[in-house]
């Protein structure tokens, strides 16, 4: 039976999300990676266990996580139930819809019916009573913002879910569903968005200043670009590498010579800090108040440990940040 270490409060640090009074880790696990019927479930159990030992209490789920999808929740919930369950109130957990999960016209995007006909589906594979975060995954331009937002408020009102959150959202279109969600009382505190040295889409479409201004925290998913904020791709794509089967991932045409020449010069940079390029990486994300935590993925245990190192040494000074600017501006999402 699993025993959490003792010492698993001792070095994460947390951080508010926005105004709220809900804290997430620095670094949070997220189980879009390795947690589908095609992982191992020795080592799911062993990433999830490291994670928590180390103070990561947040674990990061959709209903179309797999593969096949609401296979990632189903697998998590099992070892939820079998060895994290006394460690209920200790963790967070958030789930989202919002991409296609059954067939027919109401399996998808952003109706009230999807929705939280999508939650329930998630508790019950979950075998949990409540989610802690419950997100709309995509904008939909198909469904009224009212309809969608007041779905999030009724799985906060009936217990179902304790906060609600955006995931893919712009900055324009989250101002007019946080005016909605404030008019509701729904507790909205978080958005997940992607962000990282390369990808800076939400400093452009304003979901940074917009969350910023109305205290709204900000999780940033693929802190490193999908591993190619690592050393894994400095001389090439290597062999056993998910680029080629697993679209999920990087695409292979996208790792240009150009990219690749930026990458070692962000490398050499790292080293010259004496850390690792994740670690950069993933204290560039942090850099200032505006985001709450980052998002990791992980296929071994020991690469948690390596991105929770981001957390140790020095922060990058506003001459390192402007030549991390300079190495990557034309690059840039």
């Amino acid at each position: 039976m699993y025993q959490a270490a003792g010492t698993r409060y001792d070095s994460m640090k947390y951080r508010s999300c926005g105004r709220s009074g809900l804290k997430l880790p620095a670094i949070s696990l997220g189980l879009w990676h390795n947690f589908g019927d095609t992982g191992s479930f020795e080592n799911m159990k062993s990433l999830l266990f490291t994670a928590f030992d180390h103070g990561i209490t947040h674990f990061d789920l959709a209903n179309n996580y797999g593969p096949a999808p609401g296979s990632a929740e189903r697998n998590f919930g099992r070892i939820l139930k079998e060895d994290l369950a006394s460690y209920r109130d200790e963790l967070l957990i958030s789930t989202k819809a919002g991409y296609d999960m059954w067939p027919g016209p109401y399996g998808n995007w952003g109706s009230r019916k999807y929705l939280l006909s999508s939650l329930d589906q998630s508790l019950k594979r979950m075998n949990l009573d409540y989610v802690d975060i419950f997100y709309h995954h995509r904008m939909d331009p198909g469904t009224p913002l009212e309809e969608s937002m007041g779905a999030l408020d009724q799985a906060v009102k009936s217990g179902k879910a304790l906060y609600a959150g955006l995931s893919n959202y712009d900055g324009k279109t989250m101002i007019k569903a946080c005016r909605i969600l404030e008019d509701l009382r729904c507790p909205f505190v978080l958005n997940q968005n992607a962000y990282n040295i390369f990808n800076r889409t939400i400093e452009r479409n304003g979901l940074k200043q917009a969350a910023s201004e109305h205290g709204k925290g900000i999780i940033a998913f693929k802190p490193l670009e999908q591993g190619l904020l690592t050393d894994r791709y400095l001389n090439g794509i290597p062999a056993d590498s998910r680029i080629r089967t697993d679209g999920r991932f990087l695409h292979e045409d996208s790792l240009t010579e150009e990219k690749l020449a930026a990458v070692r010069r962000l490398n050499k940079m790292a080293a010259e800090r004496g850390e690792s390029l994740a670690s950069m990486a993933i204290k560039w994300v942090m850099k200032d108040d505006a985001i709450t935590g980052v998002l990791i993925g992980a296929s071994r245990p020991d690469q948690i440990l390596k991105n929770l190192k981001a957390l140790e040494g020095a922060p990058l000074s506003p001459e390192e940040l402007h030549k991390i600017d300079e190495i990557v501006s034309p690059l840039q999402v």
